[in-house]
């Protein structure tokens, strides 16, 4: 089996309102990264990624620049232990 790893991310700037998770959603699913997204009240966006360390960052990258609509002033990124997600949720 190939390795795991999981990255939770939090991105600040216009990214509600502007179908960033669902861009996300589908950014995951054609890597095979499992996990979720949802929108903070704080106004920024978090999420969680989980597989394959190339395509967890490709995803993250992704989160970087974001639609066409988004404006992202940060991205923080931390490391965790995998859980085990299995699909990718909008929560």
């Amino acid at each position: 089996m190939s390795e795991v790893v999981r990255r939770r991310v939090v991105v600040t700037g216009r990214v509600q309102g502007v179908f960033f998770r669902d861009s996300i959603r589908g950014e995951a699913a054609a890597r095979g990264v499992s996990g979720w997204a949802l929108n903070r009240h704080d106004g920024a966006l978090e999420a969680v990624f989980e597989g394959e360390p190339q395509a967890v960052g490709a995803v993250v990258a992704y989160c970087r620049a974001g639609p066409p609509q988004a404006r992202v002033d940060a991205v923080a990124v931390s490391e965790e232990e995998p859980g085990g997600e299995s699909g990718f949720r909008i929560r």
